[in-house]
């Protein structure tokens, strides 16, 4: 019996671990469209950079915080996580092609939404494939989440032009990030953060750089300030944002982390509303309050 407690006290603590690193991941993701704006460079540029310079960060994270997961076992399954680690870097390099270009004609609010449809897709995913129990409260959770989330941009709609092209682009990042966060649910039962993330970036980088390339896109950063803010954007947004999620979705049901990664438009309007002078109305406040209830609700669901 008491180890039967000590086992729920430690996943309990493992799980609140998880939350607490989605939360800051959440943080760092939603503070990438603002490095995106500041940037000074194309998206696909920024995008190649953030996986690009994240590389030598993530080569360095062993000495710096060893994983107790220390390598990938090799064998029968081996060529299967190297499918995994290519898919992941795959999905991952498609998220920020559309993600970063849709940054530089909608707003940050908005640009930071519609990828964060993925839940609703994951979550049909997680149910149909792998079998994840979606109760009720958990539905009733991502639904007044997602409701919350409309709210915010709910004005974006019908200003057609580039607002309208940005948001379609941030609607089909919602598909490729669905994609990635199911991948990485996956690898976390065999490999470490560090590993997923280095892979991952890795393959990312070497496809944004070949479409960089065929853009015609200028990879050369006009100025120190430039450099600067992508490394904020690979070392906050990619390693920190990113690595946080990964080791979330080891210990959180992946249907469940999604739906928490719904507070990313919460803090990028208020992001954009402090760095950026994007302004907020009482409308957007109210959809904070909203996705707060959501993912509440949601997490009580998670746990019946």
């Amino acid at each position: 019996m008491n180890k039967q407690n000590s086992a729920r006290l430690s996943s309990r603590d493992n799980q609140n671990k998880a939350l607490l690193a989605l939360l800051f991941g959440a943080i760092g993701i939603s503070l990438s469209p603002i490095f995106v704006r500041l940037s000074e460079v194309e998206p696909t540029v920024s995008a190649f950079y953030r996986t690009g310079l994240a590389v030598p960060m993530l080569l360095l994270w062993p000495f710096l915080l060893p994983a107790r997961k220390q390598s990938v076992t090799l064998g029968p399954h081996g060529r299967q996580l190297g499918y995994l680690f290519v898919l992941a870097g795959l999905f991952f390099a498609f998220d920020l092609i559309f993600w970063h270009r849709s940054i530089a004609l909608t707003s940050v609010a908005n640009a930071t939404l519609f990828p964060n449809f993925a839940p609703v897709i994951v979550t049909i995913v997680a149910w149909f494939l792998f079998g994840e129990k979606i109760t009720r409260g958990f539905v009733l959770g991502l639904s007044i989440a997602v409701i919350g989330a409309i709210i915010i941009v709910g004005d974006s709609f019908g200003r057609g032009g580039s607002n309208f092209r940005g948001d379609m682009m941030g609607l089909a990042t919602a598909f490729f990030y669905a994609g990635y966060l199911i991948v990485v649910s996956r690898l976390r039962r065999a490999a470490s953060v560090q590993q997923i993330m280095l892979w991952s970036s890795v393959i990312s980088a070497l496809i944004l750089l070949a479409f960089a390339l065929f853009s015609g896109d200028n990879l050369a950063p006009a100025s120190l300030y430039s450099w600067l803010v992508l490394l904020a954007l690979a070392g906050v947004s990619q390693v920190g944002g990113q690595g946080m999620i990964a080791y979330a979705l080891a210990h959180l049901p992946v249907s469940f982390s999604s739906v928490g990664l719904l507070i990313q438009p919460a803090l990028a309007a208020l992001f954009g509303y402090l760095i950026l002078s994007e302004p907020i109305g009482a409308w957007q406040g109210a959809g904070v309050m909203i996705i707060l209830v959501g993912i509440y609700l949601a997490r009580r669901g998670s746990d019946h």
